[in-house]
């Protein structure tokens, strides 16, 4: 092994071609004196010494004997170039087999070419698979990424990649989706473990297709509850009811659509509600870490969502004030409702949309 490679703290997983040259040289010289690796004429150095000496490289640097009775004095030189103690002085392979070749003019190739050509290939390969490796990790990485990115919002995610403690935070206002399948149960009861989850795999992933034309972010869903947020972890003002809103209307009109698989002609049902408030978001757990909200907003949500009928969005009086302010949102007065936990509240359905801003 090369000295520079030698002098590194880990030097085994190491390897560069001007070391392959060095280590070339060495065992060019084993063959033409046969006399045993890095032969010294007159020294009785173990194994161990000589390597330290090399690694010391205290000049003259020790370097195995050039006996020019036992090969020609050009094969002895390019020995000495193999090993010189500069990598940059060492030369490629390709410069070593055309030398070779010019100083052995016979028509088959001796065991020196075979060597030669064997470590040119070992080279050349190590290079391909470290490329094609490199390349292999770098895909890898971005799978890891784009995943770790679908699990938790983009900015959260660039912290916990640079070691940061993700700390929890407070938002004023942001506004908070919640739907379900009316019936689910019932579908449930009628339909095998398979149909159930090919349902909710169809729905939420058109769904998911849909809320990335909105600035929101996907909490979670759990069974055939959907849960989306605006307005954090990145704030935007007040954008985050239009967002929702907006992105309730689209996914109302998608089930309208949509069609079970196993029960073509049973219309899907879906219950949303929607309100707006202040929340308490941040990263919990270590496995699988997810990123929660909590508050008082988000079980209002959740009632919102529970007390409204199907194929209607039910708005709290909280987000109807924000998406008054758009001018653009058409809201019907549903009255006074008896919310639990929350007594009576004031609530509305959400109609559509006309001149969008």
């Amino acid at each position: 092994m090369s000295p520079e490679l030698l002098r590194q703290e880990s030097p085994m997983p190491a390897a560069t071609q001007k070391g392959d040259v060095y280590s070339f040289g060495v065992i060019v010289q084993e063959v033409a004196l046969r006399r045993g690796a890095f032969y010294l004429e007159g020294e009785t150095l173990s194994p161990k010494e000589i390597v330290d000496r090399v690694v010391l490289g205290e000049w003259p640097c020790l370097r195995p004997t050039v006996d020019p009775q036992c090969h020609s004095p050009e094969l002895g030189q390019l020995m000495q170039r193999c090993w010189a103690e500069e990598p940059t002085e060492r030369p490629e392979f390709h410069h070593i087999q055309m030398l070779l070749r010019k100083h052995n003019r016979e028509s088959r190739k001796n065991i020196l070419d075979n060597l030669l050509s064997r470590m040119e290939q070992y080279a050349n390969n190590l290079e391909e698979l470290v490329e094609e490796r490199t390349q292999a990790y770098h895909e890898e990485k971005q799978k890891a990424e784009a995943l770790l990115y679908q699990i938790l919002p983009h900015s959260v995610a660039e912290q916990l990649k640079r070691g940061e403690t993700v700390q929890a935070e407070a938002f004023d206002s942001v506004t908070i989706y919640f739907s379900d399948i009316v019936g689910f149960t019932a579908i449930s009861a009628e339909s095998t473990p398979m149909e159930v989850v090919t349902l909710l795999n169809d729905l939420y992933t058109c769904f998911d297709a849909i809320i990335d034309n909105f600035d929101v972010y996907k909490v979670e869903t759990i069974g055939d509850a959907y849960m989306v947020v605006s307005g954090l972890p990145v704030r935007n003002g007040k954008l985050h009811a239009r967002e929702v809103a907006r992105m309730a209307l689209a996914l109302l009109d998608a089930v309208s659509s949509f069609r079970i698989r196993h029960r073509p002609q049973q219309q899907l049902q879906l219950r949303i509600g929607v309100h707006t408030g202040p929340v308490c978001a941040g990263v919990v757990g270590l496995k699988m870490p997810r990123y929660c909200l909590f508050g008082d907003t988000v079980n209002t949500s959740s009632r919102m969502e529970s007390n409204g009928e199907a194929l209607k969005i039910h708005v709290s009086s909280a987000t109807r004030e924000v998406l008054q302010e758009f001018s653009s949102f058409q809201l019907e007065l549903r009255g006074d409702i008896s919310v639990k936990g929350k007594g009576s509240m004031t609530t509305y359905w959400l109609l559509g949309e006309s001149d969008s801003q």
